[in-house]
């Protein structure tokens, strides 16, 4: 699907303002919108939305389905007279410029539990848009709600760890564990509720501004997730319920060891056999929540990266072939001809760009990675087609400050120079911006720049290092003075001339 000239700001809600240390679906993420609004952004590109796990990533999450709680706004529940005022001035004074992972999920979790004891406490008003919600999303809420009280239950976990009845997920102990975690139960339930409520409301928002919602579907579920420890089946695991095989990358720009993600990979001949029913609900809920799809890893539709479970790095593995077109055509059968990015970064060949392009998918342009060779280099502008997507870069990338500055190599910086026929970019306050024309200006019909490239941020705004699990890896946030009208200016100024605005 080709889509109309373009532009808009990749930022994840984790990094809004807001007092409770998290961004949320409160006022930072409506003065967010009005901001893309009044630069004539189009576009809002985030990051996957599920309930993070080990690290924070995104990428890694409990669910394909489910949202993110931390994401919820106090704030809007205090309005629904789900909390108090009170409740909301006894916050700690958390970090305005990170979020604190240990100190937030403590105070939050509890503010929503708060929240929930009230909800159960107004049945009436609240309850039958409750029911008809878990009803309607019972294929996956059900698994996932009892997925997390278990969790809970034991600590964190992870279900291989947990007693062999519920871990093997034994019709008399899941009964028994429905049963007696039935409260812990109905509150994931509510918070999932509350999530997509909220989300709703801030899309509709968006797009009354007409502002277009990317979300981003990752390739690959995590193996502490309730899709494994529900649906076994669809995945290879081996006798003892652990991985057999998990997902990677090889030796690529981001590390000479390759990527070991570690994933389970799936049983692609099992899905295939009931119709990729799974993958049919998953972009089904996908598209309930935003409005153009982010396929994460496209290539491993076509070919993945399998790699034993023993081995230690991402070098030792081998190119599996995935389902191809036979998955997107039921998809289109299913739900229609999908909106829908493929992020065809890393190791791509002419079969994952015939498979690419026979479903009319836009691929992705990165100027950071554009500088490196010679005038054939496929990212850079004069290369590009319309139908592709233009980032400076990406949650992966440093920042183009960071890259002008500390990752650049001096070849590439002198060649950014020469193709932009100057022979010195100006201050700090104009070397970013070079950029971002760079991608404004080229013929692809969409260009995406991440918030921190606006705002002329150095490394320390980088949002993840790819490969390492660090305490700052998806935890940037912004604040709202940040936001001013000089950015706001010069972005729609040139948003204007290049003909993206609305």
């Amino acid at each position: 699907m080709q889509f109309s000239r373009a532009s808009g700001i990749l930022l994840h809600p984790t990094s809004f303002p807001s007092r409770f240390g998290i961004g949320d679906m409160g006022e930072g993420a409506y003065q967010f919108v009005d901001f893309l609004a009044r630069s004539g952004q189009r576009l809002w590109q985030v990051l996957p939305l599920g309930p993070t796990g080990y690290g924070n990533s995104p990428y890694n999450c409990f669910s394909a389905f489910a949202g993110n709680p931390l994401l919820v706004s106090l704030e809007e529940l205090a309005k629904e007279g789900l909390l108090q005022e009170a409740d909301l001035t006894n916050v700690p004074a958390f970090p305005e410029d990170y979020v604190d992972y240990p100190a937030v999920i403590g105070c939050k979790m509890d503010m929503l539990q708060r929240s929930f004891e009230r909800f159960k406490n107004q049945k009436d008003t609240n309850f039958e848009g409750f029911e008809r919600f878990c009803a309607e999303n019972q294929a996956w809420l059900d698994d996932y709600s009892l997925f997390i009280a278990l969790k809970d239950s034991f600590g964190g976990l992870s279900w291989n760890k947990w007693d062999r009845g519920v871990a093997r997920r034994e019709t008399r102990a899941i009964k028994e564990a429905s049963h007696s975690l039935s409260d812990s139960i109905l509150f994931h339930k509510y918070l999932q509720y509350t999530f997509v409520k909220q989300w709703l409301r801030l899309k509709q928002y968006a797009s009354d501004r007409q502002i277009k919602i990317i979300g981003d579907i990752p390739i690959f579920v995590a193996y502490n997730s309730s899709d494994v420890w529900s649906h076994p089946g669809l995945f290879q695991l081996d006798d003892t319920g652990k991985p057999a095989v998990v997902a990677g990358v090889p030796p690529d720009y981001f590390s000479r060891t390759g990527q070991l993600w570690g994933n389970p990979l799936y049983r692609w001949d099992v899905m295939a056999e009931n119709g990729y029913d799974w993958w049919v609900k998953r972009f089904q809920m996908m598209l309930r929540l935003v409005d153009i799809i982010r396929l994460d890893h496209f290539r491993g539709f076509e070919a993945y990266w399998e790699v034993l479970s023993r081995e230690k790095t991402a070098i030792n593995g081998r190119w599996v072939k995935g389902p191809g077109a036979d998955l997107f055509n039921v998809i289109n059968q299913s739900l229609g001809k999908l909106p829908l990015i493929a992020e065809d970064l890393g190791v791509i060949t002419s079969e994952v760009e015939a498979l690419r392009d026979q479903f009319l998918f836009p691929g992705m342009k990165i100027l950071h990675f554009a500088f490196g060779s010679d005038s054939n280099n496929p990212y850079l502008p004069h290369n590009y087609h319309k139908n592709c997507v233009v980032y400076t870069g990406t949650h992966d990338n440093d920042t183009t400050i960071g890259w002008l500055n500390r990752t650049s190599t001096k070849a590439e910086r002198e060649y950014v120079l020469k193709y932009i026929g100057k022979t010195k970019i100006g201050g700090k306050n104009e070397k970013h911006w070079e950029i971002i024309r760079l991608a404004l200006s080229s013929v692809a019909d969409t260009a995406i720049i991440p918030l921190q490239d606006v705002l002329g941020l150095g490394s320390r705004a980088r949002m993840n290092l790819p490969g390492k699990v660090l305490l700052k890896n998806w935890a940037w946030r912004y604040t709202q003075d940040m936001l001013g009208d000089g950015c706001q200016e010069r972005l729609l100024g040139l948003t204007v001339l290049y003909g993206r605005a609305f």
